[in-house]
């Protein structure tokens, strides 16, 4: 995470933007009174969003950690994948 005041990033705007999509960085820009801004990328804004979700709905969460302690269990299936002719 890096942190930026406004004058520094508006001066390297291509380069802080490059970082955040490139290298998956976060860049809060510091301002007067502490009305700070955080930058981060689509992606990980879109990945945060979708992990609020699931954590926050209970069934979700619940069939996720049921999921999760199956496989640290080795309650496990192994399937081969069959192609479909998508003709048929």
């Amino acid at each position: 995470m890096l942190a930026v005041n406004y004058t520094n990033l508006r001066d390297n705007m291509k380069s802080y933007m490059d970082r955040i999509t490139e290298d998956y960085e976060t860049v809060i820009v510091t301002r007067k009174d502490n009305k700070n801004v955080v930058m981060l990328s689509q992606e990980s804004y879109n990945n945060l969003m979708e992990n609020i979700h699931v954590m926050g709905n209970k069934s979700n969460f619940d069939w996720l950690m049921e999921s999760k302690a199956q496989l640290e269990n080795g309650n496990i299936s192994v399937r081969d994948l069959v192609e479909v002719d998508s003709d048929e």
